[in-house]
């Protein structure tokens, strides 16, 4: 199975992925509980001009506008029976601007949690679990996708389910948990366990990491996890532009570019080799980030000490220490639309 991940990687060394689709699709006019799957049919110059602009700032990898397109997800807005058809056109729309974009850009499929839970917590089983995704995973590959990149889970059967489907269809696969409830997901899965879900497949992930979450330190206190755990890893950390804040009945995230940059720096010294944004991310976010990755040489290991110190406080900290879950309000975002992929 051709990976071109790593092909890029061993060019590049460190890649940028891209920032949020939520946060800009609603810039662009995307209502809240409108799904950006149906998106792809009915404003795909929108979303041409979302990966565009991210293609514009620098990014190596940009993500389809298909988060939500399992048939359980689409199942909300009546379009469950449209999941190739949704899928495919997404990664055509991606594959289009990567195409054009005069250098190499891997356009991968986002693939995200179906929102039902596994038995026996919930009614949905894991060979049903596998269907769906395949089914998503399928129309992703038709339309150009190179990876299915499986992104801001939960629960370590459902991240299976979906990396055992990409294997069926043929594709290569990452996987990013969502780390925002006391430093884990919201079931239960710690960072530093990540590497181990997907044993015993046959085939290895391409990158495992973090996304979305509470807020951008956070995700770098995940990432230390996971890089001890497994140094030797490729790891991903897609965290959210800085931490997400109600004003009113709006959710705006904290991060500036010269945050978002800083960030990008601390992520390849802990050991990332593909960093991007997540909620709040936008395109001059990400530009910053492009420069700075271009400018950065990797240097010392930081220490949560140091990323709090540059970057802001620990979110999830304050959540275990005061016993409630500060991670509201990037969920709620999330249910939105796809909190800004990416979020």
């Amino acid at each position: 199975m051709t990976n071109p991940i790593d092909a890029l990687l061993a060019e590049k060394g460190v890649l940028l992925a891209d920032g949020a689709t939520g946060t800009n699709l609603f810039a662009m006019g995307l209502e809240a509980g409108e799904a950006p799957e149906l998106w792809n049919e009915a404003h795909p110059e929108r979303v041409a001009a979302l990966h565009q602009g991210f293609v514009d700032a620098g990014a190596d990898i940009i993500l389809t506008n298909s988060f939500g397109g399992t048939r359980h997800r689409l199942k909300l807005h009546h379009a469950q029976d449209r999941v190739r058809e949704l899928n495919r056109k997404a990664a055509q729309i991606a594959r289009a601007v990567a195409d054009r974009a005069g250098r190499r850009v891997i356009v991968a499929g986002s693939v995200g949690p179906t929102g039902e839970l596994l038995q026996p917590l919930g009614a949905m089983s894991y060979e049903e679990a596998v269907d769906a995704f395949a089914e998503q995973i399928e129309g992703l590959k038709e339309g150009g996708a190179e990876v299915a990149w499986i992104e801001t889970m939960s629960a370590p059967g459902e991240i299976r389910a979906a990396a055992e489907a990409a294997i069926r269809v043929g594709l290569p696969y990452t996987y990013t948990g969502s780390f925002d409830t006391a430093g884990r997901t919201m079931m239960g899965l710690a960072p530093k366990d990540i590497h181990g879900v997907v044993d015993g497949l046959a085939e290895a992930p391409a990158a495992v990491g973090a996304n979305c979450g509470v807020g951008a330190s956070d995700t770098l206190a995940a990432l230390l996890d996971m890089s001890d755990a497994k140094p030797e890893a490729t790891i991903v950390v897609k965290g959210n532009c800085g931490i997400p804040e109600f004003r009113g009945t709006e959710i705006h995230y904290s991060g500036t570019p010269e945050l978002m940059a800083d960030y990008v720096r601390l992520a390849i010294d802990g050991g990332a080799r593909i960093v991007g944004g997540c909620c709040g991310t936008s395109f001059v976010h990400l530009k910053a980030m492009r420069e700075a990755l271009d400018a950065h040489r990797k240097a010392q290991r930081p220490t949560v000490e140091e990323i709090v110190s540059r970057i802001g406080p620990l979110r999830n900290k304050q959540a275990a220490e005061s016993g409630a879950d500060g991670s509201a309000g990037a969920r709620r975002e999330r249910r939105r639309g796809r909190g800004a992929n990416r979020e």
